[in-house]
């Protein structure tokens, strides 16, 4: 189990490879006006971690002894935020920096500070400390090391260095207490240990395996925005597959993990890995994602065997998709939101699907035009890497894209012959 060395390893500006070239200007500014008031103020986090590892940051995060409404008073662009875990961001226009002030063990505040624990899980963690506290308190040893603006330096209280060098994600304390204390830090285990390319601590997977279920205590809309930070971090596929491993992905999509358990010939399998890995090429290449189209993805086998039985039942085909559509997305909320901005166009990639079909007349150039053709497109296709069937339908609207004159390919629709009249009859007309 580690713990906080009492005396801290201090890396010297010579013996670490970061520049402050390399952190964002604003950044920058926020640790020195910090500095130049009397506190402390270290870069801290998945900024140093990365940087250390050659790494761009995503984002730079800072700690500091400055109480949070000190820090607001330093900026006149900063906005306290949050009720769980209270923070100052600095605005620069778009750009955010979060400040947040040292943290303490919860277990350690006095009554009259402002934390909250129930059943060991953290609901609310306003216990300042020092930077000392701050450090054994955070989740993984790789990203409790700090960054001194004093003297360029890099502080490191749990080791964190020696574990980025030997590639390992080690939970600090013991692991169940802190799985306890928030289920979320297993995710986030997965997360890195996808990004980085890092094995999982033994003591750390032996937890992750036996205290998964904790995770379904965990609101809705917290679990989505982690899922979107496991499947749009460009290594989605990887996250999939450690999750399944340690059975967190049933307490993500129950269905879908039902269908994998059920799957015939690899089919759902496959799909959600060529799904995912869609999503990871497009990250890595700077192109646009949305949660609507990968949550479409991960749902589609529930939902197509759900559409299947309304099927049986003498819905037609669209209806059975509009009816299950309901169904699945209203079960999938009680385990991760999904905000009314992706639903509706989920709904629409999945009811497009069978009008790939139709080649004939006028649908062909109205589905063509239809605001959300390309995502559901982009998913027929999709579909078709694990369904030979689809190939076909995929390769002709490819090229009715491509073409000129996408009218030219179109099939005209079939006349209907005129209706004859039965021997005998005269033809009705209307009288005057």
């Amino acid at each position: 189990m580690v713990t906080a060395a009492n005396t801290p390893s201090v890396i010297p500006r010579d013996a670490h490879c970061i520049s402050r070239a390399n952190i964002s200007e604003n950044s920058l500014k926020v640790l020195y006006r910090l500095k130049d008031a009397g506190y402390q103020a270290y870069l801290v986090g998945g900024g140093v971690r990365d940087l250390l590892l050659g790494r761009e940051p995503k984002d730079f995060d800072i700690a500091t002894d400055a109480l949070p409404d000190q820090v607001r008073g330093l900026f006149r662009n900063c906005r306290l935020i949050g009720r769980r875990f209270r923070l100052a961001h600095v605005h620069f226009g778009r750009d955010i920096v979060e400040v947040a002030t040292f943290r303490a063990s919860i277990t350690d505040a006095e009554p009259h500070h402002d934390a909250i624990l129930e059943d060991g899980r953290i609901i609310r963690d306003n216990v300042y400390g020092s930077i000392e506290d701050d450090a054994i308190r955070r989740d993984f040893t790789i990203n409790a090391m700090y960054y001194d603006i004093r003297d360029f330096s890099v502080v490191d209280y749990t080791s964190g260095l020696q574990d980025l060098q030997a590639g390992v994600i080690r939970i600090i304390g013991d692991p169940e207490v802190r799985f306890r204390e928030d289920p979320v830090r297993m995710l986030r285990a997965v997360r890195f240990a996808a990004k980085l390319g890092f094995i999982i601590d033994p003591d750390a997977e032996t937890a992750l395996h036996n205290f998964s279920h904790l995770l379904a205590d965990i609101s809705a809309a917290r679990i989505f925005d982690e899922t979107l930070k496991l499947f749009h971090s460009g290594c989605g596929h990887k996250c999939f597959e450690l999750l399944r491993h340690y059975g967190l992905f049933a307490y993500l999509f129950p269905a879908a993990e039902e269908a994998l358990a059920h799957q015939q010939d690899n089919f759902p399998l496959t799909f959600i890995a060529h799904a995912l890995r869609n999503t990871d090429d497009r990250i890595n290449s700077d192109k646009s994602v949305t949660p609507a189209f990968l949550y479409a993805a991960l749902l589609w086998e529930p939902l197509r065997e759900r559409a299947a039985e309304l099927g049986e039942e003498g819905h037609s085909e669209v209806l059975a998709l509009q009816m299950a559509g309901r169904e699945i997305i209203s079960r999938q909320v009680k385990h991760t939101a999904i905000p009314k901005r992706f639903s509706v166009p989920m709904r629409e990639i999945w009811t497009m699907q069978p009008r790939f079909k139709y080649r004939r007349g006028k649908r062909p150039m109205r589905l063509l035009q239809h605001p959300r053709f390309r995502a559901a497109y982009d998913f027929m296709c999709l579909r078709s890497r694990s369904d030979d069937s689809l190939k076909e339908d995929c390769d002709w609207w490819t090229q009715l894209q491509e073409v000129e004159q996408p009218e030219k390919l179109v099939v005209p629709a079939k006349r209907s012959r005129p209706r004859r009249r039965k021997p005998g009859r005269k033809p009705q007309h209307k009288s005057t």
